[in-house]
Parts: structure tokens; sequence; C-alpha cells
């Protein structure tokens, strides 16, 4: 995460000489294709992990799989180091901008609590690599299309690490539904995901080695707690709202996109949003508690929402990785590796020359890898990635505003309502804004 040694002009200096120093849109740097007509080393791709805790830790094995591991960045310095030492010759920074500068570089994966993924993704564009984002993509509607916009001006891949992409059971159940087999999609039960909530937690010693006022970056700083610190804890960063959608975008990330996928949505989405039941009133954890008080709460109102065709989506008693589709010839639940149906035989039998064939992943991390090499788009895109995250952020700001709003997802803006796009972004704390020109 970013450090404050660093000017933000120095980046966009920076950046634009990544830019232009890029002599095609498509272009992999020596370390991956090798030198002077010389293969490279068993074609490895080399790759830095920022934010190697507890989902960027999971990515290692995979990561030293399919490609090479050769830098590590964490505000824990002692956690990137730990990681460094796994791998022989791999460096540890603090900084991650530092590490985008490592010339044998060519890809990284960003693993970074939500309020740190835009900037991390786009100062890495900016240094011409390509990327693998954690979900949720983004903290705000506004953010995703920055970073939809770095990725296609400096030419890089991104996979958003929205997993289920890359399971032949998530996408039977959603080419199933594209082809008909339910006839028309009348409604949608999804998951009813909690939104996030307030922190009051008290102050606690920082870890040694730990740059706390990194970790807050573009957020207000707040005292440290290990239950701030820790991403699923006592409630942990994924609840609070400073650095989080909650479960709305934690969970719904996965099962709001697969809603997206099965529907046709992938450049899309709903046109109008509205809420039923008592007002949206979070509370303040002022001490250590566990998350279910909180997602009580916070689960309702119950969330709708209108896709184009007249396809009602209800947020209720859905699965968590998927939803429930029903139709005129019945219905087929998708959930993460999971599709059945009822009657039974709408999921069993086999679809025989389908119109519409979805992408076919069966691994999302070689999925990325392999796109890296031919410079195709991966299964989960940035623009995929983005479309799903705006699902989740309006299912936040239509229980913050508790009444109903009509959604324009061509210009990603609520109609004719002023105080519904106050939403669409947040505030930042200097020097950690976003890139003046990209």
């Amino acid at each position: 995460m970013a450090h404050g040694k660093h000017t933000r002009r120095e980046f966009l200096r920076r950046g634009a000489l990544a830019g232009a120093a890029m002599a095609a849109p498509y272009v992999l740097t020596s370390a991956a294709l090798g030198a002077e007509g010389k293969a490279a080393a068993s074609d490895r791709v080399a790759i830095g992990i920022v934010g190697p805790g507890r989902m960027g830790g999971g990515h290692i094995g995979g990561a030293s799989r399919l490609g090479r591991l050769v830098a590590f960045a964490d505000v824990n310095l002692p956690r990137a180091q730990a990681a460094a030492k796994r791998f022989k010759g791999s460096k540890a920074f603090q900084d991650y901008r530092k590490m985008l500068d490592l010339k044998e570089m060519d890809a990284v994966v960003v693993a970074t609590p939500d309020h740190w993924r835009a900037l991390v993704c786009i100062h890495a564009c900016q240094a011409g690599k390509d990327i693998y984002a954690e979900k949720p993509m983004t903290l705000t509607i506004r953010e995703g299309r920055l970073m939809v916009q770095a990725v296609r001006k400096y030419g890089r891949v991104f996979q958003t690490g929205s997993q289920q992409r890359s399971m032949a059971k998530n996408r039977l159940g959603c080419e199933l539904i594209r082809n008909g087999r339910i006839g028309k999609v009348k409604k949608v039960i999804a998951s009813n995901y909690p939104s996030p909530w307030e922190c009051g937690l008290p102050a606690q010693p920082v870890p040694q080695g730990l740059d706390w006022d990194m970790w807050c970056g573009p957020t207000e700083v707040v005292p440290y707690h290990k239950d701030i610190y820790t991403p699923r804890a006592n409630p942990g960063w994924i609840s609070f709202r400073p650095w989080s959608g909650g479960e709305m975008t934690g969970w719904g990330a996965h099962g709001l996109d697969q809603i997206q996928w099965a529907l046709g949505m992938d450049e899309s989405g709903p046109i109008e949003i509205w809420t039923k039941g008592p007002k949206f009133n979070p509370p303040t954890y002022t001490k250590p508690e566990g998350r279910g008080r909180g997602e009580k709460i916070c689960r309702v109102p119950t969330i709708f929402m209108r896709y184009p065709g007249d396809i009602i989506m209800e947020f209720g008693r859905g699965p968590g990785g998927g939803g429930i589709f029903i139709g005129e010839k019945g219905m087929i639940r998708i959930d993460r590796g999971r599709v059945s149906s009822d009657p039974p035989e709408l999921a069993k039998e086999p679809l025989v020359d389908p119109k519409v064939k979805l992408y076919v992943s069966n691994s999302h991390m070689r999925n990325w890898i392999d796109c890296i090499k031919s410079r195709k788009k991966p299964v989960a895109d940035v623009e995929i990635g983005h479309r799903s995250s705006t699902v989740c952020h309006l299912g936040n700001i239509a229980r913050w505003l508790g009444r109903r709003v009509k959604w324009d997802p061509e210009k990603e803006e609520f109609i004719g309502d002023d105080e519904a796009n106050t939403y669409l972004d947040r505030p930042r704390r200097k020097p950690y804004t976003m890139p003046e020109t990209l």
C-alpha cells in the first residue's frame, strides 16, 4: 500500500512514462518472453503480490506454480519479508509503488483491503503491469469506471477474483438460463447480504513493522485495533463501512456476479432499485464482538432491483454464491460449485448446440496467466468485475437512501436524483487521492 515518501505528481509522471514506453498496447517484458530472441526460462510470468495476507497468501500457491514470484509488498513489512523468504531471490517492500518499479516484474496480484484496491490497480496499470485483483473490485462505483479506463488505456490484462466464473457447474447453470432452459426469467432470488455498519473500537498499540497510517490510506485515520486490521475477526474491517461494503460486497461480489452472468448483464445492470421494511439503522461497535448482531440488523430493509425485461430480483433466501432463477418452465438454483433445478431434468439434460456459449475457464489463475501471454481478455475482465461490484454498491446505496431510485447503467448514474449520486464515490485523504489524469 502507498507510502507518503512519494508524491502524487511523481507517480503521475512515472505513469505517463510507463504508458509512453509501451510501443503497443499488448507487450510483455523480457522477463516473460525472453530477450534477444531467446525463450524465457520456463516461459514463466514474473509476479509480485500486494498484500500477502488472508487472500493474498492464498494466491501464493497458484501464482508460484503457474508463474514466478519475484516480490511482495505489504504495509506490514514483516509479513512481506516472511513471504519473500519462501522464494529465493524475491524482494520485500512496505511501499507497493517501489515494487512496481521492478523492471523484471510483469504482473501483480492485488489483495489489499477494499479501500486500497482501486489506487493500487491504477498505479499498476501506469507501471505497465498486468493485474489479478481480488473481489470486490472496488469500494465505490466511480472507482470501478476509473479502473476500467486505466486498464484499457494502458492495454493491461485484468482478472477479477470472481473465481466462480472458472467453475464448471456455475458456468453450466448460467449457460442453461442464457439458452432458455427455464423460458423467460421472471424473478431472481438473491441472498440477503448484510450491509456494513460503523466502527468505534478503542485504540490498541500498533504492532511493530505495521505502518497504520499507510493502512488507513485514503480513509480517515482511526486508532489501530486488531479487530479492524484483521479481515474477518470481531468483526474485522470487512464489516465496517469506512473500509468495505460489508458482506454485500464480500459475498455479494460472488453471488451477484453469477446473477449478472446468467442474465447476460456483463456490460449493464439493473435499472430500478427500492427497499421494503424498517429503516436502515446500523449499529456502532465500540468493543470487539462477532458479526452476528451487526449482520442481523443490517439485513433490513429488504432490497429489490428490476432488470431490463421486467425481471425482479429480491434479496431474500437465495444462496450466497449465486441465485434462484424462476422462469416460465421451472427453476434453476446456482450456488458455489453447484447447480440444481425443479423439475430436476432441467439441470440434468445436456444442452444440444446451444446458441449462447459462455467463456470456458477451469482455472482462474491459469486463465489469467494464459491471457497475459495471449493478450486476450480473461473470464472475469475488468468491465465484468466493475459491473458486478456496481450491483453490490447499488444494494448498499438503496438501504442508505431507503427509497426508490432509477439507475442508468449506461451513464452509471441515478436518474434525476442528486442526493443518490452523492453515493457514487467517497472523499479520499491526501495524498492518497486518485490520479488527476490516467
